[in-house]
């Protein structure tokens, strides 16, 4: 049986996030209808990372083995065709039998936006987090610099998580501007559950003269979620690039 990488974007708005569950609708469940429909039996889809219920992707790997492959083309099409137009494949490719959405990934990279303005623009309220405040673009990202490198994250992760590794490495992590929004980008070997919001929250909190960008390296090395900064809300979140070996990617 082929073993197939799908490429997909979605709209998180309508859905309790990627993986399935028992009463709420998933994204996951989502494309499995819709794979079921093209090859006629329930698949095991295999996702490259969770995301929350809110959360938007633009660019989502799956893998799973197939019955048969009809090529990128009338796969794509037949797939699309089945799929609500808040999930989209755009993209697929026979991969070696040993890949894996989620365990064959060398990384990730996310994209936070927040809307900073007086007032909320409507256009923006499923994609965005709208932040009043006076946001200072340079105070970030002088304390983003101490995020980057190999470090325990537990001081940036959901209590409710249950990960018994919380050392990873951020290679990135930068602000922008444009206009009202502001486009925050991290990338990193893994994240933690929050990991990205929590961050988020807390360099905005910087922003405000709440927690100076020296008190960072202290946040970290307390290993204490109560010390770092609030969780910012899901909608701004995008998963925007997942990193596999050249050749696939």
């Amino acid at each position: 049986m082929p073993n197939l990488l799908l490429k997909i974007r979605y709209k998180g708005t309508n859905y309790h996030g990627w993986q399935v569950q028992k009463n709420a609708l998933s994204v996951q469940e989502v494309l499995q209808n819709s794979i079921e429909k093209l090859y006629g039996s329930r698949l095991d889809v295999k996702g490259c990372s969770r995301t929350d219920t809110g959360v938007h992707a633009n660019m989502y790997c799956v893998s799973f083995n197939a019955p048969f492959y009809a090529g990128d083309y009338h796969t794509i099409s037949a797939l699309n065709t089945f799929l609500p137009p808040d999930i989209r494949v755009y993209d697929c490719k026979e991969v070696d039998d040993a890949f894996h959405a989620r365990y064959s990934s060398l990384g990730k990279e996310y994209v936070y936006l927040v809307h900073n303005a007086t007032y909320q623009n409507p256009f923006y309220s499923d994609y965005s987090y709208h932040f009043r405040y006076d946001v200072d673009i340079d105070l970030i990202n002088k304390a983003a610099k101490h995020f980057i490198g190999t470090h325990d994250f537990a001081a940036f992760c959901s209590a409710y998580s249950d990960a018994e590794d919380t050392v990873r490495t951020i290679y990135g992590l930068k602000a922008e501007r444009d206009g009202e929004l502001i486009r925050f980008t991290i990338s990193g070997n893994g994240f933690l559950y929050n990991m990205v919001r929590i961050i988020v929250g807390t360099l905005l909190m910087v922003s405000q003269g709440k927690i100076s960008p020296d008190d960072i390296p202290e946040i970290i090395n307390s290993k204490q979620r109560k010390n770092a900064g609030r969780t910012a809300p899901p909608q701004g979140l995008f998963l925007n690039k997942v990193f596999y070996d050249e050749v696939l990617y």
